[in-house]
Parts: C-alpha cells; sequence; structure tokens
C-alpha cells in the first residue's frame, strides 16, 4: 500500500500525468456508459439496421449542437408519437352505433432560418373491413391554416408532405407561386420570395373516423430537419451516436488487449532465453530478427482480405506477430545483467527450480518497466485497429471509429461538406493517443531509474 501511495504521489507532480490520466478515465467511463445504455446485441442491430430501423432520422446531417457555431439556426429532426396523455394529444369519442371519433392535437415552436427537409405521417390502423378516415390540418402563427390532406387509411401507411400532389397544389395557391417542396411552403411567410421562414408555434390538427367497433388508429409525425442527434447521421440515417459510444470500448479492448499480451509474452519469452540460454536463446533470438524483416501491416492486409475480418482474428494476428519484436532484444538485456545478481545465487544455492526463479526473481524485477511501455503501446494498436477499418479491413458487424471513417470516405463526406463525419472520429482517435501516450512517458519517468528527476 506504501509503495502504491507513493507511485500516486509521484504522478501528481506530473501535470501531463494528470491531464492523460483525466482522458484514459474518460474514456474508459465512456465505454462502460456505452455498453450500460447500448447493450451489445441492440448496438449491432442498430448499427446493421436500415431504413425501417432509422427512418426517424434524416440523411447525412451534422449533429444539433452545429447550430451553436453557425449564423443561420437549422430546423432540429423530431419524432412524436399520439398518445391519450402525451403532448401529441389523442382524444377518442365513442358514438353508440359502434363507430368512434379520434381528434390529435400537436403544437410545436419553430424558429428555425431554414425549412425541414420533409415531413411523415405513419399510420397503423386496426380495423376489419371499413378503414378510417383522417383530415389534417396546419395552422400557422399568422392565423392563416392550410389543410394537408383527407383520405383513408390502410392497416399500414406511410405519408410523405412532398409526394401529396394535392398539398403540392394547396401550398402553391397559398403562397401565390409555384413550390418545389411543400414543406418549404408549410413554414414559409406568404408571399415571401425567396422563402422566408414564418417563426412561431404551429398547432396540427387531425380528425379520424372509425365505423367499425374497437376500431383504432395511431399515428406517428416525422420531422427531418437539417441537424439531427448529438453525432448527426450517415448515409443509411444510422445515428452516429451508436457508433461513437461503442467505438471507445471496442478501441480500448483492442488495445489493452494487444498491449498487454504483447508486452507479457514477450517479457516471458526473453526471460525463459535469457536464463536457459544455449541453443533455447539462439532460436528465441533467430524468431526475433526473421519476425522484424516480416511485412506486419501487409500481413494483416492479407489475412483480412482473404481469411477473415474479424476483430478476434485480427487480435490473435496482432499479438502473435508482435511478440517476436525488439521488446524480446530489450527485455533479454536486462535480464542478463539480473540473472547475475547475487540474490539469483541464493536462490539457486537453496535449490529453487528454474521456473520459481524465472517467474518469482527475474520477472518481477522489470515489471516496474513493463507498465510504462505498456501504457504507451496502447494507442498504437487502437490506430492499427482502425486503419484497418479505414482501409476497408475492419469487423463488418462491430460499429467502430475507423468504420466511420471508411463509410465518409466511400461516400465522398469532405467533398460533399460533411466534415463531422470525419472529425469526429478522428478528435476521439486523437484523443485517445494523446491520454495514453502523456500517460506512458510520465510513468517512464516514475518508474525508469535512468529518466527519474529528468
Amino acid at each position: 500500500m506504501n509503495n502504491l501511495k507513493n507511485t500516486f504521489r509521484e504522478i501528481s507532480r506530473y501535470p501531463s500525468a494528470i491531464f492523460g490520466g483525466i482522458i484514459v478515465l474518460f474514456l474508459v467511463g465512456l465505454a462502460i456508459f456505452a455498453m450500460i445504455k447500448i447493450p451489445y446485441s441492440e448496438a449491432i442491430r442498430l448499427w446493421r439496421g436500415g431504413e425501417e430501423v432509422w427512418y426517424q432520422n434524416p440523411k447525412n446531417v451534422p449533429p444539433t449542437w452545429y447550430n451553436y457555431f453557425t449564423k443561420t439556426k437549422l430546423p432540429e429532426s423530431f419524432a412524436v408519437k399520439a398518445s391519450e396523455d402525451g403532448e401529441f394529444s389523442k382524444t377518442i369519442t365513442q358514438n353508440a352505433d359502434g363507430t368512434a371519433f379520434i381528434d390529435y392535437e400537436y403544437k410545436f415552436d419553430f424558429e428555425a432560418d431554414d425549412f425541414p427537409q420533409e415531413m411523415f405521417f405513419y399510420f397503423d390502423a386496426a380495423y376489419e373491413s371499413k378503414s378510417p378516415f383522417v383530415t389534417v390540418t396546419l395552422f400557422r402563427p399568422d392565423g392563416s391554416d392550410i389543410k394537408i390532406g383527407d383520405f383513408g387509411v390502410t392497416h399500414q401507411l406511410t405519408y410523405r408532405f412532398s409526394q401529396d400532389e394535392r398539398l403540392i397544389k394547396r401550398v402553391d395557391r397559398l403562397m401565390h407561386r409555384e413550390i418545389i417542396n411543400p414543406v418549404e411552403g408549410l413554414f414559409a411567410v406568404l408571399e415571401s420570395k425567396p422563402s422566408q421562414p414564418l417563426k412561431g408555434t404551429y398547432k396540427l390538427v387531425m380528425h379520424a373516423t372509425t365505423f367499425e367497433k374497437d376500431s383504432d388508429l395511431n399515428i406517428e409525425f416525422v420531422s427531418h430537419g437539417q441537424v439531427s442527434g448529438l453525432f448527426g447521421t450517415d448515409h443509411a440515417r444510422r445515428d452516429l451516436t451508436v457508433p461513437m459510444l461503442w467505438g471507445a470500448p471496442i478501441a480500448l479492448a483492442f488495445g489493452l488487449l494487444a498491449a498487454l499480451g504483447t508486452s507479457v509474452l514477450s517479457m516471458i519469452i526473453a526471460a525463459i532465453g535469457a536464463w536457459f540460454g544455449g541453443w533455447l536463446d539462439e532460436l528465441i533470438q533467430r524468431i526475433t530478427e526473421i519476425n522484424l524483416v516480416l511485412p506486419f501491416l501487409a500481413i494483416l492486409i492479407m489475412i483480412g482480405t482473404f481469411y477473415s475480418r474479424s476483430i478476434w482474428v485480427i487480435l490473435g494476428v496482432t499479438i502473435a506477430l508482435s511478440i517476436f519484436t525488439g521488446a524480446i532484444k530489450t527485455n533479454r538485456a536486462i535480464f542478463l545483467q539480473v540473472k547475475e545478481s547475487t540474490y539469483i545465487e541464493a536462490a539457486r544455492a537453496y535449490g529453487a527450480t528454474d521456473w520459481r526463479i524465472i517467474f518469482k526473481y527475474l520477472i518481477p524485477r522489470i515489471i516496474p518497466l513493463l507498465i510504462p511501455a505498456l501504457v504507451s503501446a496502447v494507442p498504437g494498436y487502437v490506430f492499427l485497429e482502425a486503419s484497418l477499418a479505414v482501409l476497408g479491413l475492419g469487423d463488418p458487424v462491430l460499429p467502430t471509429w475507423g468504420k466511420i471513417i471508411n463509410d465518409a470516405e466511400t461516400y465522398n463526406a469532405l467533398y460533399k461538406g460533411y466534415y463531422y463525419w470525419i472529425l469526429e472520429p478522428a478528435v476521439l482517435l486523437m484523443f485517445t493517443g494523446l491520454g495514453f501516450a502523456m500517460l506512458g512517458f510520465s510513468l517512464d519517468r516514475i518508474f525508469n531509474p535512468k529518466l527519474r528527476g529528468m
């Protein structure tokens, strides 16, 4: 405990260690939050789901906080379902003959400087033979109103504003000119040219009539704005919050497992070779020298292309190729020095076995040097996993930061102005590297006697 307290006391002397530790703790907290908030199975379902899962989101829009950095306030996306006790109110009046009148009302504020992309109604009707009939009206802040439509509703119906020819004609008459997108006309100042947004409180009123006993009609109102969510959306309408959150546990798991596996195995193999010497040590050194000249990234690309892109396969190959590296030779040099220590001679004198000496007396001597090396190695493996994903060789199932960048590159995000799509995962990758690097360098100065006090 005293050693642990002294270590933390030493760490507190280095601002870089404190800052790096805060970043690492933030990433760990983000990873834990992601796994609790979005369970693994749900994250995979959302990531691999198509427009049937993400129908509420517009395509390729920046996050909602983008409005804080622009003079023009863009309309936010939203979706609301009608209920008897919600903000989208639903009131049912039953008649003696089995028919019913259902009234819906929804008020919302529109304060944006631009217009929504599109608006939808999603109807879910329950009936046997006679379908419900619904009438929709939008009341505007200037006192005017416009009839959206009146139509019969099937069991499952999607009403898209921009595809209703009758609504387009009504909006044209309201604006006294031709409007390409009727959604623009619904939220524009009358007769403005070009269209200027009419800000204020809008009220959506819907009247439905059912013609059978126990018939019902559920409605969802969806508005596709020009900003959405905490991290924006991609080409498939997916909320980038899912891969941005789940990228943290995947990146940390890959980086920590790879760093821990390679560091520990390299240390053990180097200790075995240094202690036993002879042909075993020669074999280890020759394998290390051969491995040092192998094209590491090219081998991973080959395995990802011709065998499997599973993150576990890539992790296993990464550890296997990273064991016999320069760390073997560095650790061997240290073990050869420790091997000649007097306490090692004493252990041999009282009959300690070779394996007891290796694991009880040799390896513990360099564990303090292993810790900073392990921490410093994590970002390299995190970047490796992200690099493979950017090259299109990442795990196709998992939502990762590298996969976001790969999708952004595939769909020309930079050329289309979708900078958020690349900058968000890139910033998290850079912070990951910065946090572990600063913490690792500080730990190296604390645990390495040659650097202490420098």
